[in-house]
C-alpha cells in the first residue's frame, strides 16, 4: 500500500494519493490547487494514477480533479448522483474501484451534500479487512460536516444520520482520513490532527456519538457554520455550469 497525504492551508483541506505499489496503480482523492505535486508524488512512488476521485462537488475550493485526470490519463470519478454538466465516471454505493492489490469501495454518504461518497480502502496483501476510510467532509476529526443543499437543514441532518450509521458499522480500528481539519469552514469542532479512527471518534466526537435520530437532528441544525461567501459560485464552477468562480 502506498499512501500520501497532502495538507492545504488556503483553503484548508486534505488530499490523498493511495494505491498499490506492486501493481503501480493509484488514485488521488479531493485534489486542490496545482496538479504537479500529485503527478510528482505518483511518479516518485512508481505509480500511474488510474482514478481521480472527488468525494463531492465542492463549494469551498475549485477542484483540480478534472485537470489532474486529463493530465494523468485517468478516469474522473464522482457519485452517480452528482449533477454536473460534463462526462465523468459515476459510481454507486458498494461499487469497487480496482487498484491492483488494493481495493477502493464506494460508500454513498449523503448529508453534507446529496452526492457525497466515502472511499473504504483495503490492502489485500495485508488482510481482507478494510484498513482506512477516506471520509471527505462527512466525518472529520472532532465533528461532522455541515449539511448543504438538502430541501431543509433538518432533511440534510436526517440523511447525514443514516450515513453516520453506515460509518459506525465499520470496525473500530479502521483509520479515518478526512477531507479537512481545523480551520476549515466545513465543521465546528475540528481537530488540528488530520487523522483518527472510527473507534476514537465514536468515543470522543460529540456529533458522531449521538445514537438517537431526533437528538442528532437537533444537534446538527443548532450551530450550522456559515457557508463560504463564494460557495454557490464555486460549486457552480465545479459542476461545469460556469467556467470559473469569481
Amino acid at each position: 500500500m502506498i499512501l500520501r497525504q497532502f495538507l492545504h492551508s488556503d483553503p484548508v483541506g486534505i488530499s490523498y494519493l493511495f494505491g498499490c505499489g506492486g501493481k503501480a496503480t493509484g488514485a488521488v482523492v479531493d485534489p486542490v490547487g496545482d496538479i504537479q505535486p500529485y503527478l510528482q508524488a505518483a511518479d516518485n512512488a512508481g505509480m500511474r494514477i488510474h482514478f481521480v476521485i472527488d468525494t463531492h462537488v465542492h463549494a469551498d475550493h475549485l477542484s483540480a480533479g478534472r485537470a489532474l485526470a486529463d493530465a494523468a490519463g485517468a478516469a474522473y470519478v464522482l457519485s452517480s448522483a452528482a449533477g454536473v454538466s460534463f462526462p465523468f465516471k459515476g459510481v454507486r454505493d458498494g461499487e469497487v474501484l480496482p487498484l491492483g492489490n488494493v481495493t477502493a469501495t464506494v460508500l454513498h454518504t449523503p448529508g453534507h451534500t446529496p452526492e457525497h461518497i466515502c472511499i473504504l480502502a483495503t490492502d489485500r496483501t495485508r488482510a481482507d479487512e478494510p484498513w482506512f476510510v477516506l471520509t471527505g467532509h462527512t466525518l472529520m476529526v472532532g465533528d461532522l460536516g455541515r449539511t448543504e443543499l438538502a430541501a431543509s437543514a433538518e432533511e440534510g441532518a436526517r440523511q447525514l444520520f443514516r450515513s453516520v450509521r453506515k460509518l459506525k458499522g465499520l470496525p473500530d480500528y479502521v483509520e479515518v482520513l478526512p477531507g479537512a481539519y481545523a480551520g476549515s469552514v466545513c465543521g465546528r469542532r475540528l481537530s488540528g490532527k488530520p487523522w483518527s479512527t472510527i473507534g476514537f471518534e465514536k468515543r470522543h466526537n460529540q456529533a458522531f456519538a449521538i445514537e438517537d435520530e431526533a437528538e442528532f437532528v437537533r444537534f446538527m441544525v443548532a450551530e450550522i457554520p456559515p457557508a463560504p461567501p463564494e460557495a454557490a459560485k464555486i460549486r457552480a464552477a465545479n459542476s461545469g455550469i460556469t467556467a470559473a468562480a469569481a
